[in-house]
């Protein structure tokens, strides 16, 4: 395909972003920025001091996928788990009007799970994280949540036209309820086929049988048990044995600075270079924009590889910015335009 005729229908699926509904599922994490200017080195330890000078709180996990699919336009439908707590108050109050929270559940025994990242810097000088805190929800979840939860779902799989599944290891997304997921939507009036992507930290291998998932290379290594680094011919392997043991459509794995590559069945494997600079601000939350855009891009009805393009041009976008953050419609069409 000619570089301005893929261009012309990358832009088209960007424009129909605003008539679809993606149905985000997954861990709700609260993503807590601290932001200090350095004061001085302790005279109690070797540490800094950090002249405190401000809280963000913006979602991370799930949430910050359904950020991301709101802003690339399309409508966010959020479901997920927080705790009747300050913690997770703060993050359900973080989100803008684009994002349905009506399928978020409070739970009363839960901990809402927080990464406080601290960044500090001088007067004239860009923040540098400086040290990451992780409180954990504390509460294992047990099958009969998860089964519950499913059932609640079936409002928005009603209306959805793609399900994004961000499993960060809390027990929330677990393979019975991508199953119950892929049947509740199989059972729906018959109509176009629903896409369901997942994006899962620890246990890629045990998701069976949906249309695609993100991996980034790190998580394919772990899971397989190799190194990849430059050598294609492991990467190739690694791919198409993915594709072999999901039984999914497809496979796109993130290799950072090296871009991306696209596998499917019985097709030829296809290699995307970054998009942008490889002088890369911060990669918080890359994944969470990569996968929505695909999401979104699949429920506008767009290929496997004209998404995962998208999902490049997005992701090479997002890592220029700090912190957990999304990319617009627009910046989108714009990188688009002048890849062309």
């Amino acid at each position: 395909m000619a570089n301005a005729e893929r261009a012309a229908r990358l832009s088209a699926i960007i424009d129909a972003f605003p008539s679809r509904r993606v149905l985000v599922v997954g861990d709700l994490i609260a993503d807590e920025f601290i932001y200090g200017e350095v004061s001085r080195v302790s005279r109690e330890a070797p540490v800094l001091i950090l002249k405190y000078d401000a809280t963000e709180v913006v979602p991370g996990g799930a949430g910050n996928a359904a950020n991301n699919v709101a802003a690339l336009g399309a409508r966010a439908l959020l479901a997920g788990l927080v705790g009747a707590d300050d913690q997770g108050k703060r993050l359900l109050a973080s989100f803008g009007k684009g994002v349905d929270t009506r399928q978020v559940v409070r739970a009363k025994h839960y901990r809402t799970p927080v990464k406080t990242r601290i960044l500090a810097g001088g007067i004239h000088s860009a923040k540098q994280q400086v040290v990451r805190i992780d409180r954990e929800t504390g509460w294992p979840l047990s099958e009969d949540v998860s089964h519950a939860f499913a059932e609640q779902l079936a409002p928005a799989l009603a209306e959805c036209d793609a399900v994004l599944l961000s499993d960060y290891g809390s027990g929330l997304v677990t393979p019975d309820l991508a199953l119950a997921i892929r049947r509740a939507l199989e059972a729906r009036t018959p109509r176009r086929s629903v896409p369901i992507v997942v994006d899962s930290r620890y246990r890629l291998l045990d998701f069976k049988g949906l249309t695609a998932c993100t991996p980034n290379e790190s998580e394919v290594e772990q899971a397989l048990d190799v190194e990849i680094n430059d050598d294609l011919d492991v990467l190739e392997t690694a791919g198409r044995t993915l594709l072999r043991r999901t039984g999914m459509q497809a496979v796109l794995i993130t290799r950072g600075g090296r871009g991306m590559a696209l596998f499917q069945p019985k097709q030829p494997t296809v290699h995307i270079p970054i998009h942008g600079s490889d002088e890369v601000a911060d990669v918080t939350g890359a994944g969470d924009t990569v996968i929505a855009t695909l999401a979104s891009a699949l429920a506008a009805g767009g290929s496997f590889e004209e998404a995962a393009r998208l999902a490049n041009y997005a992701g090479g976008l997002v890592v220029m910015k700090r912190g957990t953050a999304t990319v617009s419609s627009a910046e989108l069409a714009t990188a688009v335009e002048a890849g062309a």
